[in-house]
């Protein structure tokens, strides 16, 4: 049971509505993830904006392979269900892409490339390499993208962290980091 209360839409706080329905009206749901950090305002709409401008970043594939690494490092059951879901699901890919993905890797060379680099700032805390920043630009990513893999990354953290915390209860098929990837 989560350590946090969440909030069905009619007890969310109201300033936290309009964005609820709008996740409600994409995704035909609003997972307990959002609907808990909708019991601060400020919060939800800050994740809400910076998902909606991230995700027009890199393309579907590699947002999902960062997100499956990063809840791989930090241990969060929550993401790495969601993140497994979305991956099969939303970006189609293979259940062995997921393994290496929760590995920090990918079967995509351009792609491996960008979750290696995603997982090492997260391992490292940011403290990455001139060497990885130039294998990032040999393999094709401008400096935008290179920011942009950062922020995925970062954005992913902070999911990982909320949802640590609060012990969010799970609303995808459960996936555990303590399963070997």
């Amino acid at each position: 049971m989560s350590r946090l209360p969440i909030p069905d839409l009619d007890s969310a706080p109201e300033a936290s509505r309009p964005i609820l329905n709008a996740v409600h009206k994409q995704l035909g749901t609003v997972p307990n993830m959002f609907r808990l950090v909708a019991t601060s305002p400020a919060a939800l709409e800050g994740f809400a904006g910076n998902n909606g401008a991230l995700a027009k970043t890199l393309d579907v594939k590699t947002r999902e392979r960062i997100a499956l690494a990063v809840a791989q490092i930090n241990g969060c059951d929550y993401c790495l269900s969601a993140h497994t879901y979305l991956g099969l699901n939303l970006a189609k890919l293979t259940p062995e892409e997921i393994d290496r993905n929760r590995r920090g890797q990918s079967g995509d060379a351009k792609a491996d490339v960008a979750v290696r680099f995603a997982a090492k700032v997260v391992r490292e805390r940011g403290q990455v390499s001139d060497i990885d920043i130039a294998g990032l630009r040999e393999a094709g990513y401008s400096d935008g993208q290179i920011v942009e893999i950062v922020a995925v990354a970062a954005e992913n953290v902070f999911t990982n962290l909320i949802n640590i915390v609060a012990q969010t209860d799970i609303d995808f098929p459960v996936v555990s980091a303590a399963e070997a990837a």
